[in-house]
């Protein structure tokens, strides 16, 4: 029973939510996530493993604390902010929360299926911030 929790952690959180992502081509790997946000079809935003429900207007500060905990946590670690975003979610909601993730973190992940997958598994698209 502990081997299946360990195992599904890292995907229970996304499959309890009824979020459609959009199709591409293009398949990735699927990579190892630390901070997950997903917005769903009524643009509420969900933060974190625990799903912790926040607005827009907090969503910058709750993702520079979530985080500074991961730093505090794993010095050594590089945190990533993985976005799950419902196709059905206007583009103007989804471009101010990929910017304010983006802001929080220069690594930032995006989930989508692809065409080949019919809906059935997440790939991971890899974003970085260009360096300055």
């Amino acid at each position: 029973m502990l081997i299946f929790f360990i195992v599904t952690s890292d995907i229970l959180p996304l499959k309890s939510l009824n979020i459609e992502n959009p199709t591409l081509t293009k398949d990735s790997a699927p990579l190892t996530t630390q901070l997950l946000v997903v917005m769903d079809a009524q643009n509420v935003i969900y933060l974190g493993s625990k799903k912790d429900i926040v607005d827009m207007t907090t969503v910058k500060e709750l993702l520079i604390a979530e985080i500074e905990k991961i730093k505090h946590r794993y010095p050594k670690a590089s945190p990533s902010i993985v976005l799950s975003v419902d196709r059905r979610v206007d583009y103007g909601s989804f471009l101010k929360l990929f910017s304010i993730a983006s802001e929080c973190c220069p690594k930032l992940r995006l989930i989508y299926q692809t065409e080949e997958e019919n809906y059935t598994k997440s790939g991971i698209l890899a974003l970085r911030k260009p360096r300055d």
